[in-house]
């Protein structure tokens, strides 16, 4: 069974330092994460933003020990009060599904096709919580209805190919939830669903979220997603985070060069008939990352200085944090 730890109120939920994984094969070795640091609060959700290959997938990964085996991984993590790094393969398997859970970017490929989704469901509260067969038939049951997904009882006995996409993904959030997690990992969720879809999926998960009291990081792309379910946001670029803080000075006023861009080429009503604006160039390789500032060959408004080292992580007022040189508190 899960070993749940009773935890300090005030203590994060999630604590990384100087987080890195880096895939080494035979000819090259790709720096994913460099340097990362992370906190969540105890019932916060924390958006991670970036362009596709930024970090953010591989970094959510990390804090469940989920990566493959040519996958090296530095620095600290602490979930829910316990050593991550310092678990073994039992341990894990408890941790998983116990204490944190993830709901994936496809269902179809996250669920199992053989099975009901009565059955996988069942199957996890079975073995995290040592229930009997009807207790967790009896669980997936209110878990279906909870996820709000019509004719619940008769879905029990559905597989994964019987289901919308919207269905399935509602599925997969009834499997992550099975064992009361305190964490839920969210691996852009939506991402394969219609636009109507996805906002009744981000309604739900944020009213989960407040129902049931999890901490959730939720990884994507789209700035209008993160205004929707974020209470705090931080955006990676070239496997570092570059800005970081509270959603609504965020999306207020980003500090950092990269996440302006972004912002500046997201649709929204009051875009008609104006230009959106676009990032020259292409991230960096991360075969290959520079001794410097990644974004700079791309910025707008680089100089010189930019090209002397990383820049550090500046304090930008409450709760904000730029790692660029350049910026100014509000």
């Amino acid at each position: 069974m899960s070993a749940a730890l009773k935890m300090d109120p005030a203590a994060p939920l999630v604590r990384a330092r100087d987080l890195s994984v880096r895939f080494v094969n035979r000819d090259t070795t790709v720096h994913a994460v460099n340097g990362v640091d992370l906190d969540l609060a105890q019932g916060e959700v924390l958006c991670l933003l970036g362009e596709s290959g930024s970090g953010k997938s591989v970094t959510l990964r990390a804090l469940m020990k989920l990566l493959p085996k040519q996958a090296k991984v530095g620095g600290s993590i602490e979930v829910a009060g316990r050593d991550v790094q310092a678990m073994s393969e039992r341990q894990l398997a408890d941790f998983r599904g116990g204490d944190v859970a993830m709901i994936f970017q496809e269902p179809m490929t996250a669920l199992d096709p053989v099975f009901t989704i009565g059955r996988q469901i069942a199957e996890a509260v079975q073995r995290h919580e040592g229930a009997s067969r009807s207790a967790a038939d009896a669980r997936a049951l209110e878990l279906l209805e909870l996820v709000q997904i019509p004719s619940a009882k008769r879905r029990l006995a559905a597989y994964p190919h019987e289901l919308s996409g919207g269905l399935r993904q509602r599925a997969m959030i009834a499997v992550a939830l099975a064992c009361k997690p305190k964490l839920l990992l969210a691996d852009e969720p939506t991402t394969a669903l219609d636009a109507t879809v996805q906002i009744q999926v981000l309604l739900l998960l944020r009213e989960l979220q407040e129902k049931l009291g999890m901490g959730v990081i939720f990884v994507t792309h789209d700035l209008g997603v993160a205004g929707e379910i974020a209470d705090r946001v931080a955006v990676m670029y070239a496997g570092r985070v570059v800005e970081e803080g509270p959603v609504g000075p965020f999306m207020a006023g980003p500090l950092h060069p990269y996440p302006q861009g972004l912002l500046g080429a997201t649709v929204h009503g009051g875009m008609r008939g104006k230009r959106l604006t676009t990032i020259p160039g292409a991230p960096p390789s991360l075969e290959k990352l520079p001794e410097a500032c990644s974004f700079a060959p791309r910025c707008p408004i680089a100089e010189p200085a930019c090209q002397q080292g990383v820049p550090e992580a500046r304090p930008m007022g409450p709760g904000r944090m730029a790692r660029c040189i350049r910026a100014v508190a509000p």
